[in-house]
């Protein structure tokens, strides 16, 4: 039998790589246009939870790019209470492997990839569906996807105000400073929700109740602006989907699976479902649905994760890892 090899990336070796953020939204961009022309296949994610004991659970993305020739599975960990061990809330595996034999071809630490490319999703869904010239960026959550969500967003708006807000100061303080160094611009750490988004051009919301709560306020959100809620438990008030003209999610078949999620009271009300959904952001990347049509439309763009955003950003770090000599290479079989 022909001996199989397969590469490991370990998280420092992928810290070496030092991704640019061209590098991180070309590749997952190019995983949305893929989708968009039903060059991928993308399986609901499914959940785990061990012992609700734990407080966490391990979430399960499977998915095939058709331009990669790749297909992949990753294993990520969801467990809010990881900083009190000094440990990231979420801890990934991917696995990546050749669609047409089944055989493995690599194993990535994708912690980092899971942080990057979530933040690209919001940065990508905002490039097609915010205003023309948003000044200000409000942002609720200080975890791992965060810093990633504000650094992509200001790399595409060089935003003129940035505020941010998590719900422990030892969180929020230094995540502010971090952002003010890194970007080079004042970051307000925000004592209150209210302060940190209201009247925001773009209203994120990544934060890590233990159960939902509508603390995002309809009302906060303006004439024309881009709201992107993705916390794992919802913090948004019924009647918020109902002030939307357009409201575009990662990937329909998604939207049912699993009880977590920003819209999922909104989903068991029946106020929101895949024919009310304006469309996918694959099918704007593609050109196939509009995306923002002028200034004054209030849009809402809720991303669950896909795992072909995972896959197409372990290629190119498997690229550019192969291309730099950086990595190991394990004997399979």
């Amino acid at each position: 039998m022909t001996k199989i090899h397969i590469t490991y990336l370990n998280g420092p070796e992928i810290d070496s790589l030092e991704l640019t953020n061209d590098e991180i939204l070309d590749a997952v961009e190019s995983g949305l246009l893929a989708a968009g022309n039903q060059q991928t296949v993308i399986e609901p994610r499914m959940h785990l939870t061990p012992d609700p004991a734990f407080n966490g659970h391990f979430n399960v993305l499977r998915g095939y790019v058709a331009p990669l020739e790749l297909a992949g599975v990753k294993i990520v960990g969801d467990y809010v209470n990881n900083y009190q061990r000094g440990l990231p809330s979420e801890m990934a595996m991917l696995n990546l492997f050749n669609p047409q034999t089944g055989m493995p071809v690599a194993i990535i630490d994708a912690t980092a990839i899971t942080e990057m490319r979530t933040g690209a999703l919001s940065a990508l869904g905002a490039k097609y569906l915010a205003p023309s010239k948003p000044k200000r960026l409000g942002h609720i959550g200080a975890r791992g996807t965060a810093y990633w969500n504000v650094r992509l967003l200001d790399h595409l708006f060089d935003f003129e105000e940035i505020r941010v807000h998590s719900r422990r100061p030892e969180s929020r303080e230094p995540f502010a400073a971090r952002l003010s160094e890194d970007l080079n611009k004042a970051v307000e750490a925000s004592s209150d929700w209210e302060r940190c988004l209201n009247g925001a051009d773009i209203l994120v919301e990544a934060s890590r109740l233990p159960e939902p709560k509508p603390l995002f306020k309809s009302d906060w959100v303006k004439k024309g602006a881009l709201a992107i809620p993705y916390g794992t438990m919802s913090t948004l008030e019924i009647d918020l989907t109902d002030r939307m003209d357009k409201i575009v999610v990662d990937d329909r078949g998604q939207m049912n699976a699993g009880p977590y999620g920003a819209l999922r009271p909104h989903i068991n009300a029946g106020k929101v479902s895949a024919e009310t959904v304006h469309a996918e952001i694959g099918e704007i990347v593609a050109g196939h649905q509009s995306g923002r049509e002028n200034d004054e439309e209030t849009i809402l763009f809720w991303h669950r994760g896909l795992s072909t955003s995972d896959i197409a950003l372990g290629a190119a770090i498997l690229e550019k890892a192969k291309r730099l000599g950086v990595g190991q290479t394990l004997v399979y079989a």
